[in-house]
């Protein structure tokens, strides 16, 4: 099992990373990230142009049990899972990848 785990690491890009550290920051601050708030601060930072896009980033990382996704008034909010947490953690702690700012979160306390 700790090699599939691995292998789906791996496989993980940018987008799914700054999803899931996104989805972490949110949880901290107290607030709601949803898949709007993702395309976004995607497509600011020139990673996506289309929702379609973002959506598959999101459906990924919750089929891999990554994330859960709530329909919350009419929007569907991404919250961590624990094995998402852990995801996070391994990906930081291997330095493929660098935190960027979230413009949604970026005003939130």
């Amino acid at each position: 099992m700790d090699s599939l785990y691995k292998e789906q690491l791996k496989r993980l890009k940018e987008c799914h990373f700054l999803v899931l550290y996104w989805a972490a920051d949110a949880e901290v601050k107290g607030v709601r990230y949803n898949i709007t708030n993702a395309f976004d601060d995607l497509k600011e930072l020139g990673i996506t142009r289309t929702k379609q896009s973002v959506m598959a980033y999101v459906e990924s990382l919750y089929m891999l049990c990554f994330i859960e996704v709530r329909d919350e008034r009419n929007r569907k909010n991404v919250y961590l899972s624990e094995s998402g947490a852990q995801a996070l953690e391994d990906l930081v702690k291997s330095g493929n990848f660098k935190i960027k700012r979230s413009r949604f979160l970026e005003g939130m306390k």
